[in-house]
């Protein structure tokens, strides 16, 4: 098994990288992982810490539409660049996390994506530099408020609640370009969501060389890759379960986000 990157919280409220082993203990890293952290001889055993996402990015940069059969459902051709968004880091939730299904939206969706860490600073890099700046992988969910989306006519406000991207639950130095990545909602035995990352059309080196000629990346930023055909509604009590071949699983309940009136 690939060695696990974990962000994790003590009960004193203390939060440490580490690597987490089967048995579930962590060993404590001094740094992070892309900053040349190193192993301590610190471990924690298991029921001792609480798993959060697994980085904290300065900022999300996510792609749409780059699933051919994703962009067919949507009705509109494949982008012949990289189409890019921004998600806010104060959308990341961890595993096991809630999201917060918000008033102001009546349709809000599940989007099932590999997530690149970068670990490097990354500005105007070719393909080739990008490929070494990608310093892992891990599984997000895109969230996304449908009804909102297509009625501002820009993705801002139904891609950035707060709550709309689960990230984690850790972090894998390598993963093959045939792992499988399959969404399921509830106890649903069928996947809503099911396809290879390599059906991307544009690959993680070219996503992230594209989008390092725009804009910066700094260690520990997170680029969302895409989502495969099958999106659909999630509804306030469902349980969505994204899983990519390799990594693992992240899963996520729904609740009614609370407005001050209900307080």
């Amino acid at each position: 098994m690939a060695q696990r990157y974990v962000r994790i919280q003590t009960p004193e409220g203390r939060i440490y990288y580490g690597l987490l082993q089967l048995s579930r203990g962590v060993q404590l890293l001094d740094a992070p992982p892309w900053l040349k952290g190193k192993p301590t001889e610190r471990f924690l055993e298991p029921e001792t810490y609480r798993i959060l996402a697994p980085c904290v990015p300065s900022k999300i940069v996510a792609v749409g539409k780059n699933y051919a059969d994703h962009a067919a459902e949507m009705g509109t051709p494949v982008p012949r660049e990289p189409l890019l968004f921004l998600k806010p880091p104060t959308a990341v939730i961890a595993d096991g996390d809630e999201i917060a299904y918000p008033p102001q939206s009546e349709r809000v969706d599940y989007e099932g994506e590999l997530a690149l860490v970068i670990g490097e600073r990354c500005v105007d890099c070719t393909p080739e530099e990008a490929t070494g700046k990608i310093w892992g992988y891990t599984i997000a969910n895109d969230v996304t408020a449908r009804d909102l989306q297509k009625k501002d006519g820009q993705w801002t406000r139904g891609k950035g609640f707060d709550t709309f991207c689960p990230l984690g639950p850790w972090i894998v130095r390598e993963l093959s370009p045939g792992a499988g990545l399959q969404t399921f909602v509830n106890d649903a035995p069928e996947p809503v969501q099911s396809s290879v990352i390599d059906n991307m059309v544009f690959p993680p080196d070219v996503l992230v060389s594209y989008i390092s000629q725009v804009m910066t990346l700094l260690p520990g930023d997170v680029v969302l890759t895409g989502t495969p055909e099958g999106i659909g509604p999630l509804q306030v009590g469902d349980r969505v379960r994204v899983e990519i071949e390799g990594i693992g699983s992240l899963e996520n309940t729904v609740r009614q986000r609370l407005t001050p009136s209900d307080l």
